[in-house]
Parts: structure tokens; C-alpha cells; sequence
């Protein structure tokens, strides 16, 4: 197939040269151009496939970039970075120094806002609607476009709230296609369900009880439904609302019909849409499967079990809890406050709350963290999953700082495994009667162990093991990143190295052995240095005036891009070859 029309368009404004006829074509070719890059290169897929109609409606018909435009999250914003600039390096996406995965303002200035979590664009939008009046800016239009599962955040909620009773120019465009990563949740849900089948519903609905002019829903794959309704808000001012259907992987069979694989579904064939299957037999299981599998057994035996997670069934492994313990297994929807604090709820009454949040998700209810759990300390279970370098989703999605906050908060214990087997020990540990919180921080991907499910062992709350002994020069570890060292050691066999396991509370006897018996001390930590592990260690030495030397590896003061993760380890100096480099400065 070739790209007639969408060859001929660098910007909006070539694309607003054409007629609304060809229209149509130029979506057939831009669905075809964003299948074929990211079935080699991978990314997600089927948001961007859905929202195709729709966002070349909305740069057609508004003067982007002057009229502002922000995607919430990012992941549906591929077409609109292919038509605004990028389509000739967009087979860079994700890549290591090639353009981001989501809308990032210091890449284009057609992306206004950089997003990467969720439902951040309706607040966004108001603020520059908000300055723009106060500019005098008054023709100046902004516009949010927001998912179903997104819509349904508390912080969408509030943003809503308040423009409802301002004087904002702001048009809010709610893409419901019932499903974010998983299937949307929750009541709201249900009604929009309900108003596809009814549509006379749409006429009293919570949108329009707060002041906003509401409109649809309408098709959004139908060019004429949407210039329409799009032109004539267009000339609306004060606060607007338009409820457009999509189906999520629209144009691919497959990804239309399992939209949860092909949201990023890796290497497919573009011409069949089947996904290239990858041959794991023989390799660990992925830590994420490692935490579904044993909650799962550990929930068989306690009944006071409870699994809970914001909108990441899948991505979490709790979904196994939920296909044999419904009643005990809730996604909230994407809610990572509501989903702290029913937790903590639930351990008020004596429930073991299993909270499994990811690494960069879990920042967001850092408030509930402290005051709802820690504050009252509560026993809940924070399972934190993709902790650490994650790779090419880049900036808004490292779990690098986790050890650090976590570290900060009175009464919480955090701990990291080093492997399968101590993941499993740990969340077995975890519910047999902890009486404070608990951060168990993993990775994405895969484990190093073959043979993992082995019997349960109690890890005593603040204790690390030697793995290595050695003299004049000892590494402390946090977390999987023991395995780089344990490669980089073979050819240092004097040096020695503990795995701390926990960063809070510290084995300050174990601390005190070392700072007696080492000179050097290197600590290691896939994680930010500042406030980290090492910086815990480094308090230590301090209080208790040790005079060791202390080098501190970890992720440098900025924020880390996209790239593999060998490629972001390296850059931070914590891969193999860059601690060999080290020690050997050390030696």
C-alpha cells in the first residue's frame, strides 16, 4: 500500500490542504504506517489505532500547535506525532536518543503537556485555558483528550469540578472504548455502557450536572459525525464536553478483538496481525508472575488474604487471584489513593492487604502512603511492581525513586529481593502478622532462578547475608542489580559482598562487622543515589563515626530517557563491565 497522502504531510497545516474526501484515505494510511513501525519496533499499539479518525478531525479542524492540545497519558498519541513533525524518525520510538514514546514538550511543540501517567490532561487543559483568559487570549482553544478508565481518576474528578463552575475555554474529549490496559471498572463505566445502548440517557447525566455542554456520543470513526460536532464546539465558549466511541486497536482484527495483548503487544507481522511468538522454555518466570502465583498459594491458606490493585490486573499477575478468589481481589480502576487507603481500611479490621502498585504509579499516592497507613501503622502489604529501570517507556515510567520516599516514612520496612526465592519468602514473611507496613520492591521482566518454588522460609525483618567474603573492600546491594555485581566479582574474588536486603530497617549489626573489617565500602542500588540505600548507609557511617571510604552506585541526580536497560544501566554505571571498571579503580 502506498502513502499518497500521508507522504505529502509533515505538519497539520499540509494536512489542512486537503478535502474532507480524502479524509478516509489518509486514516487508512496512517493506521497502515503506525502497523508497520511498531510490528518490528515495537510500542503500543492498539490506543494509537483507535484514536486515528479522530485525531486527524481534531488537527484539521483546530490551529494547532497555537490551539493547545493534550493527550492524556500519551499512549494514543502516535498519529499525532507522526502528523506533527516526527513522521520520518517515528521508527525511532522508544529508542535509545530516538523520539519518546508519549507527548514530551521539550520534543515538539505540538505536544503541550508531557504525560505519561493518567488523567493529568483535564487539569492541564484548564490551567492553559486559565492563562490564556487571563492573557486576553480569548480565541485560543484547549482541548483534553481523555479515556473512559482514565476519566474515572479522582484527580479527573476534581479537575472537572472546577471547570465546571469556571469561564474556561475548554473542550474535554471523553475516547471511551471500556478500556484502558484492562477493561475499565467501576460505576461510571457501567453508565457509559449503558448510554451506548440508550442513548436518551446521555441527556441527564453527571457531565451535564456540572455545567458542562455536553454533547454525544457520537462515532469516532465517522469523519462527518466528528467535523461536525467538533466545528460546532469549536464556536461554543465556556466549558464542553464530547462523548465520542472508539474501539481500542481499530483496523487489526487481532487487536481489535483482544485488545489487553495488543495494547503493547511486542512483534507481530503487519500483514497478519499475529503476534511473533518468543521462545521462553528453559528461562525464569517474570517477577510479576513470581508475586501472582504465590499470593495465590498463600491466599489458599489464609482467608484474611486481600489482593488490590489500580488498574493492573494483568501487568500486576493479581489477575490469577481474581480468576479463583473474586470476592478478595479488587481493581479499584485507576486510583492508586483510593487504592492505599481501602487498604488500609481493610487492615483495620484485621484483612492482610496485598496493595500491588507499580514503582512510578505509587508516587502518586504518596500523601495516603504516609498519613492513611504509615501514620497509623497499619500492616499493609505494598507490593511494588517495575521498581528500578524499566527501559523504553522511558522518564515518566522508571521506578527509581522508590527506595528513596520509602525510606523516608516512620515505620515503614522496605525490602528488596534479590531473587525469585526471596520474593517468595518475603511475601510469606509479609503475612504472618507483621504489625507495621511494608515496601517490597521488584523489577520487571525476569528472574534468574530456574528452580523457584521452593518451601517457604521467615526472613527475620532487618537482616542482610554475605554472599562473598573478602577483605579491605566490601559491596553492599539492594535488590536484583546483586546479580551484575555477582558477574562483575568473578574476577574479584577478595572482594567481599552482603546483600542487605532491607534499606529500612537497617542489620546495623551486620553495618557494624563491616565498617570494622573494610576500608572501602561500595554501595550498589538500581535506584537514585540521592536519599537511596547508599545514602542510608552513608547516615550510618556518619552517626556512628566510622571513617571509611564510601563510594555510592546508583542513578545519577536526572531523570533517565528510554533505552534498553542495558543500554540505561550502562549510562549509569551500574552495569557488569562499568562495576568492574570501578573496582578496579578501588583495588
Amino acid at each position: 500500500m502506498t502513502n499518497a497522502l500521508l507522504d505529502t504531510i509533515k505538519f497539520p497545516s499540509d494536512l489542512r490542504k486537503l478535502t474532507k474526501d480524502q479524509l478516509p484515505k489518509l486514516a487508512e494510511e496512517l493506521r497502515a504506517f503506525i502497523i508497520d513501525i511498531v510490528a518490528t519496533k515495537q510500542g503500543h499499539l492498539g490506543a494509537s489505532l483507535g484514536v486515528v479518525e479522530l485525531t486527524i478531525a481534531l488537527h484539521y479542524l483546530f490551529d494547532t500547535p497555537k490551539d493547545l492540545l493534550v493527550w492524556d497519558v500519551g499512549h494514543q498519541a502516535y498519529g499525532h506525532k507522526i502528523l506533527t513533525g516526527r513522521k520520518d524518525v517515528f521508527h525511532t520510538n522508544r529508542q535509545l536518543d530516538g523520539i519518546s514514546g508519549f507527548p514530551k514538550r521539550d520534543e515538539s511543540e505540538y505536544d503541550t503537556f508531557g504525560v505519561g501517567h493518567s488523567s493529568t490532561s483535564i487539569s492541564a487543559a484548564l490551567g492553559m485555558a486559565i492563562a490564556s483568559s487571563l492573557k486576553g487570549e480569548t480565541e485560543k482553544q484547549h482541548i483534553a483528550v481523555i479515556g473512559d478508565a482514565s476519566i474515572a481518576s479522582g484527580m479527573a474528578f476534581e479537575a472537572l469540578n472546577h471547570a465546571g463552575v469556571s469561564d474556561a475555554n475548554l473542550l474535554i474529549i471523553l475516547n471511551d472504548n471500556a478500556i484502558g490496559i484492562d477493561p475499565s471498572v467501576g460505576a461510571l463505566k457501567e453508565y457509559l455502557t449503558k448510554v451506548k445502548a440508550d442513548r436518551s440517557l446521555a441527556q441527564n447525566n453527571i457531565i451535564k450536572a456540572l455545567n458542562f455542554d455536553y454533547s454525544g456520543p457520537i462515532d469516532g470513526h465517522n469523519f462527518k459525525s466528528l467535523l461536525r460536532e467538533l466545528k460546532r464546539l469549536k464556536n461554543k465558549k465556556g466549558p464542553k464536553f464530547l462523548h465520542v466511541i472508539t474501539t481500542k486497536g481499530k483496523g487489526l482484527s487481532q487487536a481489535e478483538k483482544d485488545q489487553v495483548t495488543y495494547h503493547s503487544p511486542g512483534q507481530f507481522d503487519a500483514k497478519t496481525g499475529e503476534i511473533i511468538p518468543k521462545n521462553n522454555e528453559g528461562l525464569p518466570p517474570k517477577y510479576q508472575d513470581v508475586f501472582g502465583e504465590t499470593i495465590v498459594e498463600l491466599a489458599r491458606r489464609n482467608k484474611k488474604i486481600i489482593g488490590i490493585t489500580p488498574a493492573m490486573l494483568s501487568g500486576s499477575s493479581l489477575k490469577m487471584m481474581l480468576e479463583e478468589f473474586p470476592k478478595r481481589t479488587f481493581d479499584v480502576g485507576i486510583a492508586e489513593q483510593h487504592a492505599v487507603t481501602l487498604a488500609a481500611g481493610m487492615a483495620t479490621q484485621g484483612m492482610i492487604p496485598f496493595c500491588n502498585i507499580y514503582s512510578t504509579f505509587i508516587q502518586r499516592a504518596y500523601d495516603q502512603i504516609i498519613h492513611d497507613v504509615a501514620l497509623q501503622n497499619l500492616p499493609v502489604i505494598f507490593c511494588i511492581d517495575r521498581a528500578g529501570l524499566v527501559g523504553e517507556d522511558g522518564a515518566t515510567h522508571h521506578g527509581v525513586f522508590d527506595l528513596a520516599y520509602m525510606r523516608a516514612i516512620p515505620n515503614m520496612i522496605v525490602f528488596a529481593p534479590r531473587n525469585e526465592v526471596e520474593l517468595r519468602n518475603i511475601l510469606y514473611t509479609s503475612q504472618m502478622g507483621l504489625n507495621q507496613p511494608i515496601a517490597i520492591r521488584y523489577p520487571r521482566g525476569r528472574g534468574v532462578l530456574i528452580d523457584w518454588k521452593k518451601p517457604f522460609e521467615i526472613i527475620e525483618i532487618g537482616t542482610g547475608v554475605c554472599l562473598q567474603e573478602g577483605k579491605d573492600i566490601a559491596i553492599l546491594s539492594m535488590g536484583t542489580i546483586e546479580n551484575n555485581i555477582t558477574k562483575a566479582l568473578e574476577e574479584f574474588p577478595n572482594i567481599a559482598h552482603y546483600d542487605m536486603r532491607f534499606s529500612k530497617p537497617l542489620d546495623e549489626k551486620l553495618l557494624h562487622t563491616v565498617c570494622t573489617k573494610f576500608k572501602q565500602i561500595v554501595t550498589l542500588e538500581e535506584g537514585v543515589k540521592k536519599g537511596g540505600f547508599g545514602s542510608g548507609i552513608l547516615e550510618f557511617i556518619g552517626e556512628h563515626d566510622y571513617k571509611n571510604k564510601v563510594t555510592v552506585l546508583g542513578i545519577q541526580d536526572h531523570f533517565v530517557e528510554h533505552g534498553t536497560i542495558d543500554e540505561l544501566q550502562k549510562m549509569n554505571g551500574i552495569d557488569v563491565n562499568s562495576i568492574k571498571k570501578k573496582l578496579r579503580s578501588l583495588a
